[in-house]
């Protein structure tokens, strides 16, 4: 299969060591909107979600928790899968770093790292962040009032000293900046591509790649004292998924390199720099694209634990509605940036958006089709300059939002839908069917055959982000389960005058205070 006919996309695997909140669902709903306009446009896709089980503060969690490890993550684990279900996500698969399959990748991945000369066994001392899993050098440190050293993320680091081999991340700096050079489109967006360059440029040390403190880990080949840094590790589940260390299997060979890993950007050096220097380092090929989004924060503050303000999805879901939650969060802020959320904006969207704009166009469309048609598809005149202004507006969404959705531009790309949108509410006040039907019977059928003709191709286009939402709305214009794809857009899958319709109901109601408690 062509590379431009399948596509490959990742979340980052989320740690274990704690309950699933709004950032998980953001990326991973990204990716699943992402999976599922890619399918509608007929690619074959392959979305990969799953769980990074490995390392001492998942280690440390279990024990906080009385728990042994892999009990512990084999709970936590089934939080994440939960979520993935209550938000309507559609991944291919989900991979536990637990698996065998996984173990023998990574120890596969290590085997060739050594045979090339690319690790070497030393001595480590120096800081290291339990919570990031992440080494510091002396220079990234602050220094807290309690005399405490902090990294960059808040984290306090502490003094670590074992024996430890290597990887030679400090020879692959120029390669990398090469690498970065030759592939603009690597790493997004912008201010996260120009950080990554400017820390490589300023110098890379080689990167301690195992542990002998604690066991929780996959095991190094061959000296079972050690075993690998959980980046490394955590990192190699993306080849694992589709197959390797086996490079000759179908599925290696129709899906990597992946199209697309997302994370978030507090992660974004591990993706950008240790990532394609391992995969060069052992011969294969780095991903695509790296997208690195925002964080965010809720009614303007930081979301911890000591504040008891992170966003639950599942109460968010409970409260709002899940396609309302999927809609907002990839429409209030543009992706890449960090976002604030705010019931006011959320309560704004439902009602501004989704009931007075989308879905008060197909009711009032579909209520007088249903009364004045026989409820049936009208059969259409003659189009005049306004309906082929609006149809062409409609017919030509699929073409704008490709590259947009590429981009990962998810906020521009709901903003040009809802562009027509409000093209096709103007154009419902301007011909007045309502009176039409009095003076023109015949217009009054043209004109709601265009708007529901319209209101087709903006609910096929906005299956990716509402999936649910828009299967009622193309129930309702019995659109056949078949004529939803994007391959139905346009003249070809028209509506047939004539066809039956269910009556109308509503999809969007109106957000109100009194009836949310």
């Amino acid at each position: 299969m062509a590379e431009a006919e399948r596509y490959y996309v990742t979340t980052p695997i989320y740690y274990v060591n704690d309950a699933p909140h709004i950032g998980h669902a953001y990326t991973t709903l990204a990716c699943d909107a992402l999976a599922r306009f890619m399918r509608l446009d007929g690619r074959s896709v392959h979305f990969l979600t799953g769980t990074d089980e490995h390392g001492q503060k998942v280690e440390k969690s279990a024990k906080a928790a009385g728990m042994a490890p892999k009990d512990f993550t084999d709970k936590v684990s089934q939080n994440f899968r939960d979520l993935a279900k209550a938000m309507n996500f559609s991944n291919d698969d989900f991979i536990r770093t637990t698996e065998e399959r996984h173990i023998k990748s990574c120890q596969e991945l290590w085997r060739r790292l050594k045979e090339r000369g690319e690790i070497y066994l030393g001595s480590y001392a120096g800081w290291y962040a339990v919570r990031d899993e992440a080494y510091y050098g002396e220079e990234e440190l602050t220094l807290a009032p309690n005399g405490k050293r902090i990294a960059p993320s808040g984290a306090e680091v502490e003094w670590v000293e074992e024996p430890s081999y290597f990887f030679k991340l400090s020879q692959w700096g120029d390669k990398l900046l090469k690498f970065y050079e030759e592939n603009p489109l690597f790493l997004a967006p912008d201010s996260r591509r120009n950080e990554v360059i400017s820390f490589v440029k300023s110098g890379l040390r080689d990167l301690s790649v195992s542990r002998t403190t604690f066991n929780w880990g996959v095991p190094v080949p061959d000296d079972p004292d050690h075993v690998m840094y959980v980046w490394l590790d955590a990192l190699t589940n993306y080849i694992t998924a589709v197959g390797f260390p086996d490079v000759s299997a179908p599925s290696y060979r129709k899906f990597w390199p992946a199209d697309l890993h997302m994370v978030g950007k507090d992660i974004v050096r591990f993706h950008t720099i240790y990532w394609p220097a391992f995969l060069m380092a052992a011969g294969l090929q780095p991903p695509h694209r790296v997208f690195a989004h925002g964080w965010w924060t809720n009614e303007g503050q930081k979301m911890s634990k000591s504040l008891g303000n992170a966003l639950e999805p599942h109460a968010m879901v409970e409260r709002y509605g899940l396609d309302q939650v999927r809609y907002f969060l990839l429409r209030e802020i543009p992706f890449g940036n960090d976002g604030d959320f705010s019931h006011r904006s959320m309560v704004h969207r439902m009602n501004g958006d989704l009931a007075n704009d989308l879905g008060n166009l197909a009711q009032r469309v579909l209520s007088m089709i249903n009364k004045n048609c026989g409820e049936q598809v009208p059969q259409p005149g003659a189009f005049t300059d306004a309906d082929r202004k609006l149809l062409g507006s409609a017919y030509g969404l699929l073409a704008k939002l490709r590259p947009l959705f590429a981009e990962q531009a998810f906020h521009r790309a709901l903003e040009t839908i809802w562009q027509v949108v409000g093209d096709s509410n103007r154009y419902v006040d301007e011909q007045a069917p309502w009176a039409l039907k009095k003076t023109d019977p015949a217009r009054m059928a043209t004109v709601l055959y265009v708007l529901a003709e319209t209101v087709r191709h903006i609910a096929i286009l906005v299956q990716p982000v509402m999936p649910d939402s828009m299967t009622k709305m193309l129930d309702q214009l019995a659109v056949p389960a078949d004529a939803r794809s994007f391959a139905a857009l346009g003249e070809d899958g028209a509506l047939k005058a004539g066809t039956s319709l269910p009556k109308p109901e509503g999809l969007f109601p109106r957000y109100v205070e009194e009836t949310a408690q």
